[in-house]
């Protein structure tokens, strides 16, 4: 297990990485020094052929809470921009292993716009998430009228950036917002088995899945029917696909070696 102050990451024998926000004291609030150390472990594992999938994961109090005001009141939009916060997010959802975020309790303004970042969301059944970014006189900076809108929709998009109000796990699932929805206590079991089952899976397949459904959403039809067909036909120039047919064929298991 590599460990800093801020992010627990974990890597199994599976080929599961579980990376946990470490700042349970402040139910997780993101600061700068926890979104960079989690960029910077995020990006640690891009090109680890040992993981095919990552669970990122908080406590059972709270997913990330949101960004760490304290931070902000004094700030000027200057002193915003040269931040540059947004690239830390950018890190997260350039992984090319899916992940998935298994969130409980809090996860809210910038760490729903985290989660949203992931390519799928187990959630609780009492978690609350939500942007609550107007109560505070702002507004989602880091996905949360963007990534939300093409997940939910634009009057639900509309309804949580609008009033702040938090929703639960069950309101959050019914609306297309998490991909499960379990009972609390159940959150990173059911995630962590659901990785290990896309890390058994061909490598190259999973990675390029994702690849084609992330890039074809920001796409024409046309455009992404095309980039959908190109990845098909380079999954043909791997191994695995000879060993997965084969495999299928003579009725056995298929041994995928990534390749």
């Amino acid at each position: 297990m590599a460990e800093s102050a801020l992010v627990l990451t974990e890597i199994r024998d599976d080929g599961v990485a579980v990376i946990r926000l470490n700042r349970p004291e402040a139910l997780n609030a993101l600061n700068l020094a926890l979104r960079k150390a989690l960029a910077d472990e995020f990006a640690a594992l891009h090109d680890d052929p040992a993981v095919r999938c990552i669970v990122l994961t908080g406590n059972e109090a709270a997913f990330a809470a949101g960004a760490d005001l304290k931070e902000f009141v004094d700030e000027g939009p200057v002193e915003i921009m040269r931040r540059r916060s947004e690239r830390y997010w950018n890190t997260v959802a350039a992984t090319p292993q899916p992940v998935i975020a298994a969130i409980n309790g809090y996860a809210m303004g910038g760490g729903l716009e985290l989660a949203m970042a992931c390519d799928l969301i187990v959630i609780g059944e009492t978690a609350q998430i939500g942007q609550p970014e107007i109560k505070v006189g702002i507004m989602p900076g880091a996905g949360g009228t963007q990534r939300l809108t093409r997940a939910v929709g634009k009057f639900n998009a509309m309804k949580l950036c609008l009033t702040g109000k938090p929703i639960s796990g069950i309101e959050a699932h019914a609306m297309g917002l998490a991909s499960d929805v379990v009972p609390d206590s159940d959150v990173l079991p059911i995630a962590l088995k659901q990785a290990a089952t896309i890390a058994r899976m061909p490598r190259f397949a999973a990675q390029i899945i994702k690849e084609s459904i992330v890039q074809g959403a920001n796409a024409s039809l046309d455009a992404a029917l095309a980039l959908e067909r190109r990845s098909f036909q380079l999954l043909f120039a791997t191994e695995d696909k000879t060993e997965g047919m084969t495999a299928f064929i003579e009725k056995r298991r298929p041994d995928f070696s990534g390749s």
